[in-house]
């Protein structure tokens, strides 16, 4: 997840008033987080912590989710992508309209 500073901020708030329950994620998403430096050819340097806990080789995919961005192996969200075709649209989604 890459989240632009405001928006981080508002769920780095909601993650750590979760409950002592959720610890374990409190430290995956508070844990691991990073700022980051745009450079003058708009790229950011992901650390190679980060690549490898996300199993990001050379081709990545950056998608926007509204408010943060998802960065994805390329291979691995194909995989991901037709695991989700393949299944029946969610009840949530059955009235939805465009």
């Amino acid at each position: 997840m890459v989240f632009p500073r405001p928006a981080w901020e508002t769920f780095r708030d909601k993650v750590a008033a979760l409950p002592m329950s959720a610890a374990g994620w409190k430290r995956i998403f508070l844990g691991n987080a990073m700022d980051v430096e745009v450079d003058s050819a708009a790229r950011v340097l992901v650390s190679p912590e980060l690549r490898a806990a996300a199993g990001l080789t050379k081709d990545v995919m950056l998608l926007g989710m509204g408010s943060h961005f998802e960065l994805w192996d390329a291979q691995r969200y194909a995989a991901h992508e037709a695991e989700v075709m393949a299944q029946a649209m969610p009840e949530v989604l059955q009235d939805f309209t465009f």
